[in-house]
């Protein structure tokens, strides 16, 4: 998406008119249906008549092509200016502008982070050359034409405000200032001879269409490429507050050396890449010599990342790399440099398998390492023993005598990038309200299927291109086939369908195995991985009535471990009972819904519901229907004679 784009003469008399924050602003309403704050279009006000005085004076060609806030294709990034155009040789290119109005900056002691003077105090923020840069990478990863140098990319930073630069130009920062050369309030002839460089001839922005329109690469998996990051090699660039959570924590594993306890919590929704920057920590943690491990709750990522390695490198030093969250039951304090918990909000009170050993998983796993840092979401747990949220993990830290420090992730990675798409299944199912209520104008496939059929072809076909491509549904029906393959557990009759949950022998290993598009998945088979496209199935736990989200903790499958000890809580206490179980049923269908990184297919076993989903896709949800939030929910349970209440 590009908020807006014009040739530069165009770009020009917009500024020279006095209209170009307006027309910027308009456009960014047209295509996001929301606003901005004043700050941003006072920015966008001054930052173009800097760049418009740099285009003039470099006598960049009429016909280039100016673009503005260009979202890079599969991330919710967007680019400050965007400039095309051939250069001397006649190659097409596109100079990538990153834009601060910073007056001053300090240097730090972490890779690519500087500090300056932002929201009100002194915040570390990345340097502004390692932004522009990684968006080029970005870019270069995602569109073939770029990729295979067809489009040659030429990053920059340009800090119109700037007088004293020298923080930003200090020698620590070599690197990615020889990527991304950056240019202050004294460098506008600098910056002028950088644009003429690479911008001799226009292209009336044919070299815009093919950044925004062309053929994209497909998405990076982490689990395709695991092996090639522990061997040492980049991957994945590390964008914006990745970045800043990586050197926190090297920078926080330092001092755990030097005898301080640390804790460093990371929040992120789904797609955040959180299972990236873990990885990531855990090589250069590796590389320093000290003694790390990646820690699940789930078995799944596990299964998954043990597999793609296996003949890269020994089973026990596999193993070693990648833990239980149940393994330091009886860990002696500080055995271990760093422990990296994934998925943190999963972590349960008990281990074992009858969950009677230790004390507390998190307390254990704090006690257990010199720094513990925690990569968390709220909004997923799926389970009555979920226990890891991130209160409770702050908590636990203070307890142990630890330093805590709090970040969060919210570049959106996972479904073509689209904030839009995620904050839209936030609002339809109640979990946290926004102004997303379509999907209108938004990069990602999302459809809502008239019948099991039709979604189950519609996966098999994505499937055929690279096997990653899966059903998944809400654990609704009894898995009567765990021993017997033949035993078809997902059944409606209604619609003659019928389909086998995943074989019990693939366990965490079944969103790999080629035949298994043919099977259904749930929560504990794809929690914490990815696909290209997902197809859920919604079943009788959740359901709209009058407009507004309904649950049944009743209606799932008794063998569903995930609401253990419902009914006895019930009993006790039903309306605490019935909340918990209300935000347990939405946030598993959230994860659900957020597992494909292309698209999503949606079949929900309840008409209405079927159409109050296609209806809030297509067009909004009808005046008053609203999905409601958990602590004010409808939820029903049934009683020993089948009646609902």
């Amino acid at each position: 998406m590009i908020v807006y784009e014009a040739l530069r003469g165009e770009f020009t008399e917009d500024v020279f008119s006095n209209v170009i924050e307006q027309r910027i602003l308009e456009a960014y309403q047209r295509q996001t249906g929301a606003s901005t704050s004043q700050s941003e279009v006072e920015s966008w006000k001054n930052s173009m008549q800097y760049m418009n005085n740099a285009l003039q004076s470099a006598a960049i060609p009429a016909d280039a092509g100016v673009a503005i806030e260009f979202t890079i294709p599969q991330s919710s990034k967007r680019i400050d200016f965007l400039l095309t155009g051939r250069d001397a040789q006649d190659r097409d290119t596109a100079v990538i502008v990153e834009l601060k109005q910073w007056s001053e900056a300090l240097p730090t002691g972490k890779d690519a982070v500087v500090a300056t003077f932002l929201g009100g105090a002194v915040r570390e923020v990345l340097h502004p050359s390692y932004q522009a840069w990684t968006y080029a990478a970005l870019i270069g990863d995602f569109n073939e034409a770029a990729h295979d140098g067809r489009i040659r990319l030429q990053p920059c930073a340009y800090l119109h405000n700037m007088v004293a630069d020298a923080a930003l130009k200090d020698d620590f920062y070599a690197q990615h200032l020889e990527r991304a050369p950056l240019f202050s309030r004294g460098d506008s002839q600098a910056l002028q001879a950088f644009l003429r460089r690479h911008i001799r001839k226009g292209d009336r922005k044919r070299v815009l269409y093919r950044l925004e329109q062309g053929r994209l690469k497909p998405s990076k998996s982490l689990a395709e490429h695991l092996a090639s990051l522990l061997q040492g090699n980049r991957e994945f660039v590390l964008i914006d507050e990745q970045k800043q959570v990586y050197e926190q924590a090297l920078s926080m594993a330092a001092a755990a050396q030097q005898g301080a306890k640390q804790v460093l919590i990371v929040e992120g929704g789904p797609g955040t890449g959180k299972s990236v920057v873990a990885i990531n920590l855990l090589v250069a943690l590796t590389g320093r010599e000290l003694v790390a491990q990646y820690v699940t709750r789930n078995a799944a990522p596990r299964a998954v990342f043990q597999a793609k390695l296996a003949g890269t490198m020994r089973k026990t030093h596999i193993t070693n790399l990648f833990k239980s969250s149940g393994s330091y039951v009886d860990a002696p304090a500080d055995m271990i440099d760093v422990l990296i918990v994934d998925e943190a909000h999963r972590l349960n009170e008990k281990s074992g398998m009858y969950g009677n050993l230790g004390e507390h998983q998190v307390a254990e796993i704090i006690r257990a390492a010199k720094l513990s840092v925690f990569f968390v979401d709220d909004d997923q747990r799926v389970t009555m023993q979920d226990v890891g949220e991130k209160a409770l993990l702050r908590s636990m830290a203070e307890r142990e005598g630890a330093s805590v420090q709090e970040m969060a992730l919210t570049s959106q990675f996972r479904c073509n990038g689209s904030d839009g798409y995620l904050a839209w299944v936030n609002h339809v199912l109640g979990v946290r309200a926004s102004a997303n209520t379509t999907l209108g104008g938004l990069d990602y496939h999302f459809e809502v299927c008239d019948s099991p059929h039709a979604l189950r072809e519609r996966i098999v076909a994505h499937n055929a291109v690279n096997n990653r491509s899966r059903m998944v549904a809400g654990y609704c029906w009894d898995w009567k086939g765990k021993k017997d393959p033949s035993i078809r557990d997902v059944v409606m009759a209604e619609y003659g369908f019928a389909a086998r949950w995943n074989l019990d022998k693939d366990g965490g290993l079944w969103i790999m195995q080629p035949d298994s598009v043919e099977e259904v998945g749930c929560i504990h088979t794809c929690q914490g991985l990815e696909l290209d496209y997902v197809g859920v199935i919604i079943g009788p736990d959740l359901l709209v009535r009058g407009g507004q989200i309904v649950t049944d903790a009743s209606q799932r499958s008794s063998q569903d471990r995930s609401i253990r000890g419902y009914k006895s809580w019930l009993k006790r206490d039903p309306q605490a009972a019935r909340n918990a179980a209300d935000r347990i049923i939405r946030n598993t269908y959230r994860t659900l819904l957020t597992r494909g990184m292309k698209g999503c297919y949606l079949f929900c076993t309840d008409p209405e519901t079927n159409a109050y989903f296609r209806q809030a896709a297509s067009g909004g949800m009808e005046p008053g229907a609203l999905a409601m939030v958990a602590e004010d929910a409808v939820s029903y349970t049934t009683d020993g004679d089948g009646n609902t209440r």
